[in-house]
């Protein structure tokens, strides 16, 4: 069956969610993270899109953003196969990095605009990772409390801020209290499809219900067979990130990309 259009936001200003494919981990260290906005940055400004808000989780991205000179799917391409080649060269993968075709949804009020940017920012707090926004350095949060973010120039926060009061300083504190107010906000997808990052004793657990007879320590060990068809078991545990599960089976963090 053919996919769908996507329809047109009347007000240019789209919700983007892209996962990783097969909700790998898109972003291993703070490099990885630090790529990809470098990247957001470039197409900003070579095609003059605003960016709103953004938030970068370890196998997604939240993006809140209007496009202005290239319709809004050829820009996320465009970023996906730059940021895809920056990854496959520094981790000698191949294949697809992110899902074909990425989530989005229209913002087409002011109060869901300001809504899905709450949303945004409290991504990392409903995944249990952070207990405030402002503690999560990869989202677009600090920048519109006032402080820096990274990289300078990817954040237009004032059309936002400006909802909240002409008067900078009232608009930042007005801001604040609204982002950091508990919510059941559910923005293009449930909070229940956000994952909780296990800690490494509940990985251990559920690593182990993987191995069948054998022992943690044993698995690097084992013929290339048997160790990869646990690896790919392992893999699918929800909450486990990669770099979690190579630390505590003690294999390289590429051999588990690969398998």
């Amino acid at each position: 069956m053919p996919r769908s259009a996507r329809l047109k936001s009347s007000t240019g200003i789209y919700h983007i969610i892209n996962r990783g494919a097969n909700r790998q981990e898109i972003f291993h260290d703070d490099d990885d993270k630090i790529k990809f906005l470098d990247t957001l940055k470039r197409y900003k400004i070579r095609t003059a899109m605003k960016v709103y808000a953004w938030c970068l989780m370890g196998n997604h991205v939240h993006l809140l953003v209007k496009e202005s000179n290239e319709e809004i799917s050829l820009v996320m391409k465009k970023i996906g196969v730059s940021y895809a080649s920056y990854y496959n060269w520094k981790y000698h993968t191949t294949g697809h990095l992110v899902q074909d075709r990425f989530k989005s949804e229209n913002v087409e009020t002011h109060e869901y605009l300001i809504t899905v940017t709450r949303y945004i920012h409290q991504n990392p707090v409903k995944a249990g990772i952070v207990t405030s926004p402002e503690k999560w350095k990869w989202s677009s949060c600090l920048g519109y409390y006032g402080e820096s973010v990274y990289p300078t120039d990817l954040l237009e926060c004032n059309y936002i801020l400006h909802m909240f009061s002409p008067n900078w300083s009232i608009a930042q504190s007005r801001f604040k209290e609204f982002n950091e107010l508990q919510n059941t906000d559910k923005c293009l997808e449930d909070y229940d499809d956000i994952r909780r990052r296990l800690t490494d004793d509940e990985a251990r657990i559920e690593i182990k219900k993987c191995l069948g007879s054998y022992e943690i320590p044993q698995v690097k060990s084992l013929p290339s067979e048997q160790r990869n068809q646990i690896l790919r078991k392992v893999k699918k545990i929800e909450g486990l990130s990669l770099r979690q599960a190579a630390r505590i089976l003690g294999v390289s963090p590429n051999l588990l990309f690969k398998v």
